[in-house]
């Protein structure tokens, strides 16, 4: 190898090491840049996922509701369908009693009681029928609430893939 002059050591060699301690000092900030980025991308997943379970949380919880009250309306419905039963025991028997007493009442009451079933009846549907529309609209609600929590988990996905853009 050839040696250099000195006189040209002693111009370059400044300069070189002016140079070699400014890409020190890149390296070092690039270094600084780059553990942020990676500080800044696990938080941004922490939160994502800590979005997703609330998010999840937020659907169990609606689930829960939901199989709450229709556990609820069901066990109204037996209880109303066995009040219903019951009556139509006691009315049976009512009629054998009077049948007993009279044939003529017999047939009054016996009209009287199959309008007072067929209104038991009307009704037992038509709080059937409510109960119905409500749970309509529970579930209707639920895939509001369900499209709801999608858009927003679709909108933090966008933001954290805006944020992990940049």
């Amino acid at each position: 190898m050839e040696k250099v002059p000195s006189w040209m050591e002693r111009l370059l060699l400044p300069k070189l090491n002016e140079i070699t301690g400014e890409l020190k000092a890149i390296h070092t900030r690039i270094d600084a840049v780059e553990k942020e980025i990676v500080s800044l991308r696990n938080e941004t997943i922490a939160k994502f996922e800590a979005t997703d379970a609330k998010v999840e949380s937020l659907r169990k919880e609606t689930k829960m509701e939901i199989a709450s009250l229709r556990n609820e309306m069901l066990a109204k419905f037996e209880a109303t369908d066995a009040k219903l039963e019951s009556l139509g025991k006691e009315t049976k028997s009512d009629i054998a009693s009077l049948s007993k007493e009279t044939k003529g009442d017999i047939a009054s009451l016996g009209k009287e009681t199959k309008s007072d079933i067929a209104s038991l009846r009307n009704e037992n549907l038509s709080l059937r029928n409510e109960m119905m529309t409500k749970f309509d609209a529970v579930d209707i609600k639920f895939a509001s609430v369900e499209s709801n929590v999608t858009s927003l988990r679709n909108e933090m996905i966008s933001r954290f893939e805006a944020v992990d853009a940049k």
